[in-house]
C-alpha cells in the first residue's frame, strides 16, 4: 500500500507541471506531498506491526493498535473536512480557471495550457462553451468564435463558431 501511495503522490506532482497555470496557489501540491508522507508513515507502521507480531510483543502490538486508531480518526476527520469545504474548493478553482481564460490570446503560455487542457479533457470553457463569450479573446477575434481546441476530435469542419454547438 505504501508503494502504491508513493506512486500516486509522485504521479500527481509530475502531472502538476502540465496544469500549474490553473493552480496558481503553490499549496495545491500539498495533497501530493501528504500522500507521500502518509506512504512513508504507513511503511514504518507496517514494520512496527510486523516486528511486534514476529516477537509476540504486547507493548509493540498495543503501540501498533494505538497508531492504527489515530490514523482512523485522522481519515474520518479528513473526509468530513473535505465534504464540508468541497464547494469552497470548487469555487476557488473555477475562479482561477476563469482568470486564466481571460488571459487567453492563442499564443502565450496560458493559452497553450488552456488548449492542452481542453483537448485532453474533451471540454470547452470552465462549465461549457458559453464561458468564452465573456473573454477578451472572444470579442477581439472579430468572428466571435471559441478556440479550435474546443472542437470535438471527430468534427472535421469545426470552425469554433457558436452557430455549430454540436461540434464543440
Amino acid at each position: 500500500a505504501a508503494a502504491g501511495l508513493s506512486y500516486v503522490g509522485a504521479y500527481v506532482i509530475n502531472t502538476y507541471k502540465s496544469y500549474d497555470n490553473f493552480l496558481q496557489d503553490k499549496y495545491s501540491l500539498l495533497p501530493a506531498v501528504i500522500i507521500i508522507c502518509v506512504a512513508v508513515v504507513m511503511f514504518i507502521i507496517g514494520l512496527i506491526g510486523c516486528c511486534a507480531t514476529f516477537r509476540e510483543s504486547r507493548v509493540g502490538l498495543g503501540l501498533f493498535l494505538a497508531i492504527i486508531l489515530v490514523i482512523f480518526i485522522a481519515e474520518v476527520s479528513a473526509f468530513v473536512l473535505g465534504f464540508v469545504y468541497r464547494e469552497k474548493v470548487k469555487t476557488d478553482v473555477q475562479g482561477t480557471m476563469r482568470s486564466v481564460f481571460e488571459k487567453y490570446d492563442g499564443k502565450n503560455s496560458e493559452s497553450i495550457v488552456v488548449d492542452y487542457l481542453q483537448e485532453q479533457l474533451h471540454c470547452c470553457g470552465v462549465k461549457n462553451y458559453s464561458d468564452w463569450t465573456t473573454t477578451q479573446w472572444f470579442n477581439s477575434t472579430g468572428n466571435h468564435s471559441v478556440p479550435l481546441s474546443c472542437c470535438q476530435q471527430e468534427a472535421k469542419n469545426c470552425t469554433g463558431h457558436l452557430d455549430q454547438p454540436q461540434e464543440l
